[in-house]
């Protein structure tokens, strides 16, 4: 659950420029809101890579473990 934290501090740290953008219209605020957003894009594809490498392990494990005894 460390990663689901991540992202949301990552939004938390842009809240304030979500609403200077589109409530108060500060074109400086856009700048920076796409910059946050281009961050989280990319923490959203570094998440997506891990993701599918513990896939990729977990299914290498399931398949050279034996299977059970039968009785």
């Amino acid at each position: 659950m460390d990663r689901y934290t991540e992202l949301l501090a990552i939004v938390e740290t842009f809240k304030s420029d979500f609403e200077k953008f589109y409530l108060k219209k500060n074109k400086s605020a856009g700048v920076r809101l796409r910059k946050h957003m281009a961050e989280l894009k990319h923490k959203a594809q570094e998440i997506r890579n891990e993701v599918q490498d513990i896939k990729s392990k977990l299914a290498e494990e399931e398949s050279t473990t034996p299977p059970p005894a039968a009785q």
